[in-house]
């Protein structure tokens, strides 16, 4: 049997927990906006340039034209290096590693998941499976690999054990052909380190080609709070589901196994279309920075309301919103754009 982080004392940090750096691979696939891509470069380099003031910034930007776009719009900053590592897509948050503390204290290794482009969806996708690999070796981490498919969008942990996911996405046959629920939550166990797993019901929101990643619907904010994404009007199409992952948790503190959670509704933008298709739009997609929290923004009069909520539940933090509507075309946000690499 491989060692896992588990057996060697790994932890799985919150989001929230403070970061050596943040990951973000450059934009340059065409096909992940189709028709709307001339937007897209200069919207990461806002994005990239608002989180740089706050922690360092680590740019995949891998072959010459890429790297040198990049090193035009963002090379510049201080805070922002640029690595020469090519990739298909830009939603390294999807494909990149999960980061955890340990084993040693004071170290941090990964979690090199396999990647599929969300169930085959979409080729070719062998760069972004090596993204994990390169930067183990980059960094000299440990790394711990896993015949497994799982996108780091599908996840989320409060730091303390409890992993939130949905059985649309996790047990989804075209990632992992055969596992079942237990097999999942071994998984789980033994190399996120969960101590619980809470399974959502919701499923996929009207737009997503995720099968429904979880950071989309449902986000711990600290180790006992989540928010939850609703919709107001009892006429979308998203209404039902979301309730139902409401009552999933709300199920869940009743059993009493558990520290209850809190469960805080975050409503969705009103229903956005681009070119005549439903996009997945939720302020759930934000990304917690080293003294920031960065939102997506809609241009909708619910952007305003979302900020202010999530200004008083990071009250350390500074929420920024972030023009998102252009982004979300390519079916991602914020937190599918980035990923965290804890502090040592």
């Amino acid at each position: 049997m491989p060692v896992t982080p588990r057996a060697t004392g790994c932890r799985w940090p919150a989001e929230w927990e403070r970061h050596a750096a943040t990951w973000i691979a450059w934009p340059h696939n065409l096909r992940t906006w189709p028709g709307h891509f001339d937007s897209i470069p200069e919207r990461f380099a806002t994005i990239i340039q608002t989180l740089a003031a706050y922690e360092p910034v680590h740019v995949l930007a891998g072959g010459d034209e890429v790297l040198s776009q990049a090193r035009a719009m963002v090379g510049h900053l201080p805070a922002v290096v640029l690595h020469d590592i090519p990739t298909n897509d830009a939603w390294v948050r999807d494909y990149g590693p999960t980061f955890l503390c340990g084993p040693a204290p004071g170290e941090v290794s990964l979690v090199d998941w396999e990647y599929n482009a969300w169930g085959g969806k979409y080729p070719p996708w062998e760069l972004d499976n090596q993204v994990p690999s390169r930067l183990a070796r980059q960094l000299a981490l440990r790394r711990f690999a896993v015949g497994v498919v799982l996108e780091g969008g599908s996840i989320d942990g409060n730091g303390q054990g409890v992993v939130l996911t949905t059985e649309s996405c996790l047990l989804d046959p075209r990632r992992n052909a055969g596992m079942d629920r237990a097999q999942m939550e071994q998984i789980l166990r033994e190399y996120l380190c969960a101590t619980e797993v809470v399974w959502l019901p919701g499923g996929p929101m009207a737009g997503d080609d995720t099968d429904g990643h979880v950071d989309q619907l449902a986000r711990f904010i600290d180790p006992q709070r989540v928010v939850v994404a609703v919709a107001d009007d009892r006429r979308d199409e998203n209404y039902l589901p979301l309730q139902a992952n409401v009552v999933c948790l709300e199920q869940r503190n009743r059993t009493g196994r558990a520290a209850p959670l809190e469960i805080i509704p975050l409503p969705l933008p009103q229903p956005i279309s681009i070119d005549g298709q439903r996009v997945p739009a939720s302020y759930c997609n934000f990304y917690i920075g080293n003294g920031c929290v960065l939102m997506p923004a809609f241009d909708d009069p619910a952007d305003d309301a979302a900020r202010e909520l999530l200004q008083t539940l990071f009250v350390d933090r500074e929420v920024i919103p972030l023009a998102a509507r252009d982004l979300i075309w390519g079916l991602g946000a914020l937190h599918c754009m980035t990923q965290q690499q804890p502090a040592a």
